[in-house]
C-alpha cells in the first residue's frame, strides 16, 4: 500500500488487489471510489452519504488474462463477438479490459478526483493489430464522470465498436423503470428481432437488448428511493442487460443471488465507427445519484 496523492481534500492510494494486480483506492471529501488498474476498471463509486452506484460480483476474478465481472468493464475495440469472427473464438468485447493501464496523472481538488490512466499498445490482436493508444479520465465527486479517447497510431484506418459497460446497484431489477427506453426502438440480442418502441416493464433478465437512442437516461428505484441519471456523449445506442437466474446460475464469476442486485445500462457504439489513421475519438458517460422526493 502506498499513498499516490494526498492533500486536505483527499487521498489516493495504490493498493494490491492480487499480487499481480493493483487497484487505487480514492477518499475524497465527496465520495469514496475504486479502479483496478488491470482492465482500467472502474470497481465502485459511492457518493458521500449515498449508497454505491456500481455492482462488483463477490465472486469477481482478479487474474490476468480474464476480465473483472462488476464495476464498469471497457468494450474495445469490438463489443460482443467481433463481426469477422465467426466462431467467436476471439470472445466477446475485446482486449482492453484485460490489459494492464498507467496511472498518468492525478489531480485533487475540492470537487472531485480526477485520474487519468492510459494504455498504449499494438499487434494486440488479430482482428485489430493497430498501434493504439487509451486515455481514459474518471473524474469521482459528487458526480462521475468518464471520458475514453481512442487514438488510431497506425497508418491504416480501423473501425471500432465498443462499450462502457456499466454495472447499476439497484435494490432489485422488479424495483427498477427506465422510461426513456420505452420511446427507443431495439434490438433483442434474445430473440434476434428488432421491435419498434415498447414497455419496458422492470429490469428482470433475461434481457440483453440495443437501444437505438443517445437520450439522457434516468433508473428509477422505487424501494432506494433514488435515481441514477446517465448521460453518454458520441455514443449511438444504450445496451440493457439482465442475465436472469438460470444464466446467473451458470455463471461462476456471479455469486448467488447476484443478478437481484444489478441493472446493466451501458452507453454503446454497436455498430461500426470508422477510427482513421492518426486519428483520435472520444466517448464519455456522466452518472448523477438523485435522490428521490
Amino acid at each position: 500500500m502506498s499513498v499516490l496523492v494526498q492533500n486536505e481534500f483527499g487521498q489516493v492510494q495504490q493498493v494490491n488487489i492480487t499480487s499481480d494486480i493493483d487497484s487505487l483506492v480514492i477518499e475524497h471529501q465527496s465520495c469514496q471510489g475504486k479502479i483496478s488498474l488491470y482492465g482500467g476498471q472502474v470497481l465502485s463509486w459511492q457518493p458521500k452519504g449515498q449508497k454505491e452506484v456500481f455492482w462488483l460480483s463477490e465472486q469477481a476474478t482478479f487474474e490476468p488474462g480474464k476480465a473483472i465481472r462488476g464495476g464498469i468493464p471497457l468494450c474495445w475495440p469490438w463489443f460482443g463477438a467481433h463481426s469477422e469472427d465467426v466462431n467467436n473464438k476471439a470472445g466477446n468485447h475485446g482486449f482492453a479490459r484485460r490489459e494492464f493501464w498507467q496511472v498518468s496523472d492525478i489531480l485533487i481538488d475540492k470537487s472531485q478526483v480526477e485520474i487519468t490512466l492510459t494504455f498504449q499498445g499494438e499487434n494486440r490482436h488479430d482482428l485489430w493489430p493497430n498501434a493504439c493508444k487509451l486515455t481514459q479520465v474518471l473524474s469521482f465527486g459528487s458526480e462521475f464522470t468518464q471520458t475514453l479517447a481512442m487514438s488510431n497510431l497506425s497508418d491504416k484506418d480501423a473501425f471500432y465498436t465498443g462499450a462502457l459497460h456499466s454495472y447499476f446497484c439497484v435494490s432489485a431489477p422488479d424495483n427498477i423503470s427506465i422510461e426513456a427506453l420505452n420511446k427507443a426502438p431495439f434490438d433483442d440480442k434474445l430473440t434476434g428481432a428488432s421491435y419498434p418502441p415498447q414497455l419496458l416493464a422492470n429490469g428482470v433478465g433475461p434481457v440483453d437488448r440495443v437501444y437505438h437512442s443517445n437520450k439522457i437516461m434516468l433508473i428509477a428505484d422505487r424501494v432506494w428511493q433514488r435515481t441514477i441519471e446517465v448521460s453518454a456523449s458520441n455514443t449511438q445506442q444504450w445496451v440493457f442487460w439482465n442475465p436472469g437466474v438460470e444464466i446467473a446460475n451458470n455463471m461462476a464469476d456471479i455469486h448467488v443471488h447476484g443478478e437481484q442486485e444489478f441493472v446493466c445500462l451501458e452507453a454503446a457504439n454497436t455498430q461500426k465507427q470508422l477510427l482513421a489513421s492518426g486519428k483520435t475519438l472520444t466517448i464519455s458517460q456522466v452518472v448523477r445519484v438523485i435522490p428521490n422526493v
